[in-house]
């Protein structure tokens, strides 16, 4: 079975993207969710080339600048490196306070308050063109198409239920189980 780095590496637009966001010099950075999550699915689907996903996610975690102010400018720098994306980018060391949680960590332990445990996995291009995944989680889930709540996405049920609907997931990919 391939590997998440394999499936990156292969596809071209992802690896300019991550170039792009490696240039920036973010602490503690991955690109994470449907970057990872629709090019596995993809692939394992046979569906090439890859479909693009509709957001392209940047975590980054820096608890010494946590405005959003920060992730508009990053925003722009990234348009001014590699232009017409959909670039997100979001400072994880902010994101516990629309969720009502303690302050996150680090990136990684941002990732297990997501909804679902194929969403929460990353890819990091470190300087020597390699590529670091990111799972806190793990990534069998990913790689044998099951999508399951996290323990924080069990806690919000519905929110779970309504992304999985709203984002056609049944649809785009079949083959995928769908767990309790």
């Amino acid at each position: 079975m391939p590997v998440i780095a394999d499936i990156i590496a292969q596809d071209p637009v992802g690896m300019e993207q991550l170039r792009a966001v490696r240039a920036l010099g973010l602490p503690d950075w991955c690109i994470a969710a449907g970057f990872v999550r629709n090019r596995v699915w993809d692939h394992l689907h046979g569906i090439a080339p890859g479909r693009a996903p509709a957001d392209i996610d940047v975590l980054f975690y820096d608890s010494a600048d946590i405005s959003k102010e920060r992730e508009f400018e990053l925003e722009d720098r990234l348009d001014d490196i590699l232009p017409g994306q959909p670039w997100q980018v979001r400072n994880q060391a902010r994101m516990h306070v629309w969720k009502n949680l303690p302050q996150h960590k680090s990136t990684a332990d941002a990732m297990t308050y997501w909804l679902e445990t194929v969403t929460a996995v990353g890819v990091r291009l470190e300087a020597d063109d390699s590529i670091t995944v990111i799972a806190p989680l793990g990534t069998d889930d990913l790689l044998n198409l099951r999508c399951r709540p996290t323990d924080f996405g069990c806690t919000r049920r519905n929110d779970y239920e309504a992304r999985i609907a709203a984002k056609r997931w049944r649809e785009l990919w079949p083959k995928v189980r769908f767990l309790e």
